[in-house]
């Protein structure tokens, strides 16, 4: 009889130790891959809701993969590679014209101003946009959102671009702090870390923002294919809280309480210079209030791509954006 006891007591031990530990992975997290366009502490919410655990607290199972430019991010999406992209929303535009059926929703944004900052070969001290005249600055892949928005943060200053200042496209998004480490161009717009990295090598100095110069657009948000976001609600809707969750955290925080929080994705930056990047960042209101796109950030977005003759005619918002989860 004790014998039985002692096997019973074993197996009910067991089973305990199968549900407390093992029947959890039931419930494993559900793992999402997700393209990103570059590496940045523009990005800094996205980050935070990694380190935080925001994702995990949704049962998100989360892997950034580093795909250089906004083509390749869509690429990577369409061909199944990732479940989510995370770009420029142009790049659904582009991809809903191609006559795509099961095409690319934008279903959060991240960041509502231009992330990069134009760096110059030479002190200037008090820049205005009219130094740039005459001069060579690398922009960026051409259509892309770094581009077209330096294109329109110049018109908005009334210098017009290749007329007044050459915007040299020929250098790919990734190979662009090289190249003007190099010798290419006058100035480049680059993002952080990488202009505080050229300006504290002694390569460069920071002497503008194209965000401050060029003003609010939806610049970077998450995209999915239409099917994945209507086939998974539960999980757009628990990314976006995540989303939402971090944009708050760095609202409510401090340059160096983030930089603690991310530090381990920028292990090459000392917490001090992540500080100074995410101040620059948040010095000029780089991120949403919420993950919500709206109707006229999105029609801004597509004035901008019309000014760079990039787009003959606006589509419509409600084909490319869902805020059903925000």
């Amino acid at each position: 009889m004790k014998k039985r006891i002692v096997i019973l007591g074993l197996l009910i031990l067991i089973l305990l130790t199968y549900f407390i530990f093992f029947k959890k992975d039931d419930k494993q997290n559900k793992k999402l891959r997700i393209a990103e366009v570059t590496h940045s502490i523009f990005y800094t919410p996205q980050y935070v809701a990694l380190s935080e655990g925001y994702f995990k607290d949704e049962g998100l199972d989360v892997e950034l993969i580093l795909t250089p430019g906004a083509d390749k991010v869509t690429a990577s999406v369409l061909s199944g590679d990732v479940e989510i992209g995370f770009c420029g929303p142009e790049a659904t535009i582009y991809v809903y014209q191609s006559g795509e059926k099961d095409y690319l929703k934008t279903f959060a944004q991240l960041t509502k101003k231009d992330g990069s900052f134009i760096v110059s070969r030479n002190k200037i001290d008090n820049f205005k946009p009219s130094d740039l005249v005459g001069k060579t600055i690398v922009g960026g892949r051409k259509g892309g959102m770094p581009e077209m928005t330096l294109e329109w943060a110049l018109r908005e200053n009334n210098v017009i671009p290749n007329k007044d200042v050459t915007i040299d496209t020929s250098v790919a998004f990734a190979a662009m702090q090289g190249a003007f480490i190099g010798g290419t161009g006058d100035f480049v717009t680059l993002f952080e870390p990488n202009a505080t990295d050229v300006e504290k090598n002694g390569y460069g100095y920071v002497v503008a923002s194209v965000g401050e110069l060029g003003g609010s657009a939806p610049y970077t948000a998450y995209n999915a294919r239409k099917s994945f976001i209507d086939n998974n609600p539960d999980t757009i809707k628990g990314f976006n809280k995540a989303i939402n969750k971090a944009l708050k955290f760095v609202r409510d925080n401090d340059s160096t309480t983030i930089a603690k929080s991310i530090h381990s994705h920028f292990i090459d930056m000392s917490v001090e210079d992540l500080a100074k990047s995410i101040e620059r960042y948040k010095k000029q209101d780089t991120w949403n209030e919420t993950t919500k796109l709206t109707k006229e950030s999105f029609d801004h977005l597509q004035d901008i791509m019309i000014m760079a003759k990039e787009l003959k005619k606006k589509v419509s918002f409600y084909d490319l954006v869902d805020n059903t989860y925000n």
